[in-house]
């Protein structure tokens, strides 16, 4: 794909991801992720209601009127992504996959992110650790999209490709674990993205999410929730290409992490990108 198929394929996800989420997400995603501290923007003068605080009295003393100092929030926040790629990623409900769905979040907060001034680190966890450089805005769309492409991940109409090796992640789940903990320890904001079907150490992952500022979110379709009936699945075996038709049946899991404040869930068959948005608050 080259530089005009990318920033035509960008343009396209760009509308959709806008025409999928909402006009106060930029607020949201703002208010949620802090940034360091406040910088003096400017004088005004007091009125009835103004916090006393930050009046400042110097300034007044030479005036005839009262005038506080107003600030602004300093905005360097590096908000951390772990994409988990996995074979299961690849399944998902109508036509919309579940790494399909993570692609679009992950391009949401580029977009926001170019707004709020925010820079967004984007870690592919699959057959190797993929660190891509802090971006922002469309720029970093482009850039991300592009890498994608150049993994094999995406058509150039910006589709997932579904026909993938089985072991699309070869990453163990102790180096998963160094890796968050490592942004979490530099208080960074970690957000991680994925299916969860390669974590098993469920002990850890509830330690990890009793972090202030860390954000899972587990993606998932239809098929994962089932628990009551079986039912057929027509799918299409990725390494050959050839259809299959399997029985499944549903089994309940008890799930430790669902109590877990910052473990949350996105559904491809609900708008996701919407519900992730409020899912922030």
């Amino acid at each position: 794909m080259n530089l005009k198929e990318i920033e035509r394929v960008v343009g396209m996800i760009q509308a959709h991801i806008f025409k999928n989420s909402n006009a106060y997400a930029t607020g949201i995603l703002k208010s949620h992720f802090r940034g360091s501290g406040l910088q003096f923007r400017e004088h005004q003068v007091y009125v009835p209601g103004d916090d006393v605080r930050f009046i400042d009295w110097k300034l007044s003393a030479r005036s005839s009127n009262t005038y506080i100092k107003t600030f602004e929030e300093e905005r360097n926040v590096e908000i951390v992504v772990f994409l988990d790629l996995s074979h299961t990623m690849l399944y998902g409900f109508e036509g919309v996959s579940k790494l399909q769905a993570a692609i679009e979040v992950v391009g949401l907060l580029y977009l926001l992110a170019g707004q709020t001034h925010d820079l967004i680190r984007v870690i592919i966890w699959g057959n190797k650790v993929i660190s891509l450089p802090p971006k922002k805005g469309k720029e970093g769309l482009t850039f991300f999209i592009s890498y994608l492409e150049k993994l094999g991940l995406l058509d150039n109409e910006g589709k997932v490709i579904l026909e993938q090796p089985v072991n699309l992640n070869t990453q163990s789940e102790e180096d998963k674990i160094v890796q968050i903990k490592s942004f979490l320890a530099r208080r960074k904001e970690v957000i991680y993205l994925g299916d969860m079907s390669l974590i098993k150490n469920r002990i850890t992952w509830g330690k990890i999410l009793d972090k202030r500022n860390m954000h899972c979110f587990k993606v998932y379709s239809p098929i994962d929730k089932n628990n009551s009936f079986p039912f057929l699945i027509k799918a299409k075996n990725p390494i050959d290409g050839k259809s299959l038709t399997t029985d499944v049946k549903g089994r309940e899991i008890i799930d430790p992490l669902v109590i877990k404040e910052r473990y949350k869930e996105l559904g491809v068959h609900e708008r996701y990108l919407e519900k992730f948005i409020k899912e922030l608050v």
